[in-house]
């Protein structure tokens, strides 16, 4: 179900000026996003927006929490221990999307070493 969030965040992204990427354009598996875990606020705008399923939000793991410092830790407990992950990061198009819907501009498009 679409929420009137949803919808708002969407145009959002698509209209910003600074969205990175080949706009949907690029053949899957040559851009991957990486999400900086000290950034993330799991606010779900990045599984909003992506077209291809390539994010989820769900518990952080284990070892990427204590990978973390004192004040993203703090940070992820806030939060609800939760964190944004992209899976499906083989999927990616690179219509750069989550770059601009990311509040907490957590989320970078990099080549992948694949592509």
């Amino acid at each position: 179900m679409t929420t009137d969030r949803d919808l708002k965040v969407k145009r959002r992204a698509a209209a910003h000026p600074d969205r990175p990427g080949e706009r949907c354009a690029a053949p899957k598996g040559i851009w991957v996003p990486i999400i900086n875990q000290r950034r993330c606020e799991a606010k779900t705008d990045c599984v909003i927006v992506c077209p291809n399923d390539v994010f989820e939000v769900r518990r952080i793991d284990p070892e990427d929490f204590q990978a973390l410092g004192p004040f993203a830790r703090l940070r992820v407990r806030m939060h609800g221990g939760r964190m944004a992950y992209a899976p499906g990061a083989d999927q990616c198009a690179a219509c750069g999307l989550c770059v601009v819907a990311c509040p907490q501009r957590a989320i970078t498009l990099q080549r992948s070493d694949a592509g």
